[in-house]
């Protein structure tokens, strides 16, 4: 099951359960869409897959499946990413 991570990892934007804005990788890397589309250029920053909309967690399943409070906070290192984006395209 998703762990609905509340923020971005990047810019730590607020991204709830219904965030149309939200975005995960293969690992459930969670970015806001700015932050996909302008500066990771849709490649994820930890393990260099790609993106896909978070999923919407049906509100009347919150109670019996909580979203995560977990908030991980990994600002990317644009010289570090725009490298791996040059070995990945």
């Amino acid at each position: 099951m998703l762990e609905i991570r509340p923020t971005c990892e990047n810019c730590n934007k607020k991204l709830p359960f219904d965030a149309k804005d939200a975005m995960i990788c293969t690992f459930e890397c969670t970015f806001c869409q700015d932050c996909v589309k302008n500066i990771l250029e849709e490649v994820c920053p930890n393990c260099g897959g790609n993106f896909v909309d978070r999923p919407i967690r049906p509100k009347n399943l919150l109670e019996k499946y909580p979203v995560s409070e977990k908030i991980v906070i990994k600002p990317v290192d644009i010289d570090k990413h725009y490298q791996l984006i040059k070995k990945i395209k």
